[in-house]
């Protein structure tokens, strides 16, 4: 079982286009973005618990958790060709090997001892699937967009970004120009945390054009007059703004209701 796991998580990683598809980065900026913050909370938090905050934030969490263990040696022997051969960093590298035998070492000992934390890799393998690696300068350059490290502390302490799945992820990149604020429907019996629904507006261009659209049943962003009705005084139901991260878990929960309504 544990060779079966962790190779299935090589197999992920070789399916990567690893030398930059720019449309598929570029069409994914948000998610990749949302994706590596998320994967520098988790690594800080398994750093944290293992002493090891000098090596974060790209680093093997396995070498602390378990020093001893070892891969079997036929698949530490393919994903060193493949590291050698398709991976472009040395830090990319370094969390691909961290990947694998993470998930060698889960599977082999079922989670036993581990402390209550996260799985320190899949959002990375999540960005890594949706627009290649990154690179590292004064800021994390995801071919895209371009994020701050932050410090070790901020990275522990940052809300947690907990909705991973496809549709989500597709969602928060659909027609994602410009500058977006989210905002929540709130009314009685509604609040922030369990909204009518949500809406985004997109200020696009040096000028600033404005595009409003709400989350729908369809499961996609349409335009809405909603803010410029309730900006004119002709909307009763009320909004407050939101983090991206509230509006993926919305997105996510409506995703999985209608779904299984349907």
């Amino acid at each position: 079982m544990s060779a079966e796991l962790s190779r299935a998580v090589l197999e992920r990683l070789r399916a990567v286009e690893w030398y930059g598809d720019w449309d598929v980065a570029s069409a994914h900026t948000r998610s990749r973005a949302l994706l590596m913050r998320e994967y520098l909370r988790r690594a800080a938090l398994w750093a944290q618990a293992y002493e090891a905050e000098e090596e974060w934030p790209f680093f093997d969490v396995t070498e602390y958790v378990d020093p001893a263990f070892r891969l079997d040696p036929d698949l530490e022997a393919d994903l060193e060709e493949f590291v050698s051969h398709k991976v472009p960093t040395p830090s990319t590298a370094s969390t691909c090997r961290g990947a694998v035998r993470w998930a060698a070492l889960k599977a082999e000992r079922s989670e036993a001892g581990f402390p209550e934390l996260p799985d320190p890799y899949e959002p990375l393998l999540l960005m890594y699937q949706r627009g290649g690696g990154y690179s590292i300068e004064e800021f994390i350059d995801l071919y895209g967009v371009m994020i701050p490290y932050g410090n070790f502390e901020s990275n522990v302490s940052t809300e947690p970004f907990l909705s991973l799945a496809r549709s989500t992820l597709d969602a928060l990149d659909q027609d994602a120009e410009g500058r977006i604020t989210y905002y929540a429907k709130i009314s009685e019996g509604y609040p922030r945390s369990n909204p009518r629904g949500i809406v985004r507006r997109r200020l696009v261009g040096r000028d600033g054009r404005i595009y409003d659209e709400a989350f729908t049943r369809n499961l996609r962003w349409e335009p809405t007059q909603y803010l410029r009705l309730y900006e004119l005084g002709h909307n009763d139901v009320d909004h407050v703004e939101i983090s991206e991260r509230e509006a993926a878990a919305f997105i996510e929960s409506a995703t999985r209701r209608l779904t299984d309504a349907r």
